[in-house]
């Protein structure tokens, strides 16, 4: 590991007068896969959206690439797949190249012309998660598996240093979530590409990711997977809650 990405610091956030995030602190380092975990409406999504921009917390300080997030400018490195991204209607009439040619956007404008080596980078992209032969195919009419690889291919076209998911294996069957898992092991640990997993799924993450977030009543604890003592940590976390909000199968 290196630098950090990502730090934040004593971050509150809160909706009304009820605090979802109360004064947490951590880092998303270079190269970790780090996982985030916790009951339902314990703030998973929240950091999520903090981390990318969207959300303002009312207290704390933020900084990527060891930039202010408020000065930040460079969100073609942060790549972000959204909770139900495989929701497409059969419809929908865009094709597989298209939908991961909008990507490339922000570097051609949404008048400019996508040129020989963006379509090379689109093809790259496909071909990287094993989806090129459908190229032409429309989004709609793919499975949810083809779907979420799709999305990822869209993530990878403008080459991020990380990528965040939110519930990316929501939908899609066994046999495509474990050659997803694949896949994202093979970004991480081949192409060095920092990933951050929010999943309710402990069972699938924590024999893959080298970090875990654990969100409970507001606070964060942190859990290192190089070290088998997991369960024991998300027995703490959870303790108070309903564990069967929680999937740990493995």
């Amino acid at each position: 590991m290196s630098a950090d990405i990502f730090k934040i610091e004593n971050i509150t956030f809160g909706y009304g007068r009820t605090n979802v995030l109360d004064g947490i602190s951590t880092t998303i380092a270079d190269g970790d896969f780090l996982g985030i975990v916790g009951p339902n409406g314990s703030g998973k999504s929240t950091l999520l959206k903090i981390f990318l921009g969207l959300l303002k917390p009312q207290k704390g300080t933020i900084r990527v690439f060891d930039t202010d997030i408020s000065k930040f400018s460079q969100w073609g490195r942060i790549g972000y797949i959204p909770q139900k991204a495989t929701s497409f209607n059969q419809g929908f009439p865009a094709t597989v190249e298209e939908v991961v040619s909008t990507n490339l956007y922000p570097m051609v404008g949404l008048a400019g012309r996508i040129s020989k080596a963006h379509r090379e980078k689109v093809e790259a992209a496909l071909r990287t998660v094993d989806m090129l032969e459908y190229k032409k195919r429309i989004i709609g009419r793919l499975s949810g598996g083809q779907q979420q690889r799709v999305f990822i291919a869209k993530s990878l076209v403008s080459d991020p240093s990380v990528i965040f998911m939110d519930e990316p294996t929501v939908g899609i069957d066994q046999k495509s979530e474990e050659s997803f898992y694949e896949l994202m092991d093979s970004l991480n640990k081949v192409r060095g590409i920092t990933l951050v997993i929010v999943t309710h799924d402990i069972g699938a993450i924590d024999r893959r990711v080298n970090r875990v977030l654990c969100l409970s009543d507001g606070k964060l604890r942190e859990h290192d997977c190089t070290i088998n003592q997991g369960a024991d940590l998300f027995k703490e976390v959870y303790e108070n809650h309903n564990i069967s909000q929680i999937t740990h199968v493995h």
